[in-house]
């Protein structure tokens, strides 16, 4: 099971018709958020996906402050957060 929740309301593709998408998630272990380009390492954009797009990590920038304060209780399926693989930070990238 993994510990990743996706918007599964954003549904962002190019425009140039390619099939890239854009995904973004919240760990529901630390709050962090995921942004993901899938299927290459970049991607053009409509304005209004583009907006799309921000909305969506607004809100689960939102949703991931709400997880990262509330205590964790490690179980099975849910680590601790210093065991979960966070996500790499801008100099890690």
């Amino acid at each position: 099971m993994g510990v990743y929740s996706s918007d599964l309301d954003l549904n962002v593709s190019d425009v140039t018709g390619n099939g890239r998408e854009v995904e973004v998630g919240v760990n529901m272990v630390n709050g962090n958020v995921r942004l993901s380009i899938l299927w290459t390492d970049e991607i053009l954009l409509s304005p209004d996906d583009a907006e799309r797009v921000a909305r969506s990590l607004v809100e689960t920038a939102a949703r991931g402050r709400r997880i990262a304060a509330v205590p964790h209780v490690s179980t099975p399926e849910a680590p601790a957060p210093e065991a979960a693989d966070p996500l790499p930070g801008p100099a890690e990238s």
